[in-house]
C-alpha cells in the first residue's frame, strides 16, 4: 500500500510539473473588489475540493486509462486542468494564467 501511494504521488507530481508549458499564458484581466473576495471564500475551496476529487478519480482509473491508452488525457482533465484553476489563476480572474505586471 505505502509503494502504491508512492507511485501515486510520484506520477501527481510529474502531471502537475508538466503543465507549466500550458501556464504560460498572460492573463490581461482586472477583477474588482467583490470579485476578489467571492473568489477568495467560495471558488478557490471549491477547486480545491474539485482538485482533490479528480486527482482521487484519476488514481482510481488510472489502470483502465492506461489499457485505453487515453492516460494523458485523463490526467490533464481530472488533475491538471483543476489544479490550475487553484493555484495559477489569479485572484478574481476568470482564466488561469499569471499577470506581468500589475495596472495602476
Amino acid at each position: 500500500m505505502r509503494k502504491q501511494f508512492k507511485m501515486s504521488l510520484a506520477l501527481l507530481v510529474l502531471l502537475l510539473g508538466s503543465a507549466n508549458s500550458v501556464i504560460a499564458a498572460q492573463v490581461e484581466e482586472i477583477p474588482g473588489a467583490g470579485a476578489m473576495a467571492l473568489d477568495l471564500v467560495v471558488a478557490r475551496p471549491v477547486g480545491l475540493v474539485v482538485f482533490g476529487l479528480g486527482s482521487v478519480t484519476y488514481l482510481a482509473t488510472l489502470p483502465f486509462s492506461l489499457l485505453g491508452g487515453n492516460a494523458g488525457d485523463a490526467g490533464k482533465a481530472l488533475v491538471v486542468k483543476p489544479a490550475q484553476s487553484v493555484f495559477v489563476r489569479c485572484l478574481g480572474c476568470r482564466t488561469p494564467g499569471r499577470k506581468v505586471k500589475v495596472a495602476q
